[in-house]
């Protein structure tokens, strides 16, 4: 996966009506948490910061710190690896969802509860910005 110069709006306006001003508020909060701008990943993931990975079978490379895809449908959160084992009570906490090894499946934020995903969002930040090893 790698940053583009595609333009934040034009991905943005691949959720229309309500799930527009839904991606806009994810897009602020991504904003405010990582303290970076936006940027689009591989053509459909609005990303903040960046950072290295390499995975056990040493397959390297970039990846953000934090990212979401706004959608027609649903949101989808890119989180870290294994966020709903660690945290369950915040899962348990934010409302309707889906999970899945490193991405929040959201359909609405409406009854989302915010406070729970702002500090899924913060641990996922920190857990992303340690060092490995």
């Amino acid at each position: 996966m790698s940053p583009s110069d595609l333009p934040v709006a034009a991905v943005l306006d691949r959720a229309t009506g309500a799930r527009r001003a839904e991606a806009e508020e994810l897009l602020a909060l991504h904003a405010e948490l990582t303290g970076e701008q936006p940027v689009v990943w591989a053509g459909r993931i609005i990303g903040f910061g960046e950072t290295d990975y390499r995975t056990p079978g040493g397959r390297e490379g970039r990846m953000p710190l934090l990212a979401f895809a706004p959608g027609p449908a649903k949101h989808t959160l890119y989180l870290v690896e294994g966020f709903a084992e660690r945290w369950p009570e915040l899962l348990e906490r934010l409302g309707t969802h889906r999970a899945s090894k490193v991405c929040l499946y959201l359909t609405r934020l409406t009854g989302v509860d915010r406070d729970a995903l702002r500090e899924l969002l913060v641990r996922c930040l920190a857990a992303a910005q340690q060092p490995e090893g």
